[in-house]
This record gives C-alpha cells, structure tokens and sequence, in this order.
C-alpha cells in the first residue's frame, strides 16, 4: 500500500511539475514568436514592422515572471529590443539585432521555445547568427540584398 502512495505521489508531483514548466515554457515561447516578427520584418527590409515588433517583443517580456527568466535576462532582452525600437533605419536595427540574437540564442539552451525544430541560423558575411523557425534562410542582416546568405548552424527540438 505505501508503494502505492508514493508511486502516486511521484507521479502527481511530475504532472505538477510539467505543468508548470510547461507554463514557463509557454511564455518564452510567446517572446520567441515575437522575435521572429523582428527577424522577419528585418530579412523584408521593413523598418517601421521591426521597430513595432520590437515594441511587441518589450510587451511580452514585461509580462513574463521572474520566477520563469530572471528579471536581469529580461532587462537585457527589453534593453535590446527598445535598442531595435528606437533606431530609425534598418542598418541601426541590424545592428541592434545582433545582441538580441545572441541573449535569444542563450535563452533556448534553458526553454523549449517551439513545439517545432528552432533553428540556429549563421550569416558569414555578417558575422552572426539568429533563430528561425524554418531551415530556409531569411537574411535578417541583408535583406533583400543577399537574402539567401547564411546556413543551419545547429537545430534545437
């Protein structure tokens, strides 16, 4: 009969435990969709859709509890993201975007950001890398210019 209870317990305590990790999870996943709006936005040359992505992106990480991301991890995501925001032109934005992408990329090795394969994506030309949700490339760094440019670098599940 004890087994019983603790074998149940055990159990209970694993659900309670994916459920709120699952919660966690949720919310990282909503900033990373944000993310891809502003990675999106730059990849169309779009500055004013990646200065209001970015807003979106503040929004969602002033939402998320410090007990999910700590509140420095999220001052730096909003520090980089109201960076992105504020710059007028896409080249300020590009750049900009570089640390967002690196503090984004961190992030994934801690939550699951997508029930789909994230995938870690490098531009050579620019030094840098960025997350997609597609293994198909979409410059955020050149645009239209060199859209094409860059490689899979790694793929998270």
């Amino acid at each position: 009969m004890k087994k019983y209870i603790i074998t149940a317990a055990l159990s209970l305590f694993s659900i309670i435990s994916l459920s709120a990790q699952s919660k966690k999870d949720a919310q990282v996943s909503k900033l990373y969709q944000n993310y891809i709006a502003i990675k999106s936005a730059l990849a169309s040359d779009d500055a004013d859709k990646t200065s209001k992505a970015a807003n979106e992106f503040i929004k969602t990480a002033s939402a998320i509890d410090y007990k999910v991301v700590s509140e420095g991890n999220l001052n730096i995501l909003r520090k980089d993201a109201s960076s992105i925001s504020e710059a007028r032109t896409v080249a300020a934005q590009r750049e900009n975007f570089f640390n967002l992408s690196d503090n984004m990329i961190a992030l994934t090795k801690e939550f699951k950001l997508s029930e789909k394969p994230v995938y870690v994506q490098y531009c050579p030309m620019a030094d840098g890398s960025w997350l997609s949700d597609e293994k198909q490339i979409a410059n955020p760094y050149y645009g239209k210019t060199m859209l094409s440019c860059g490689s899979v670098k790694s793929e998270i599940k």
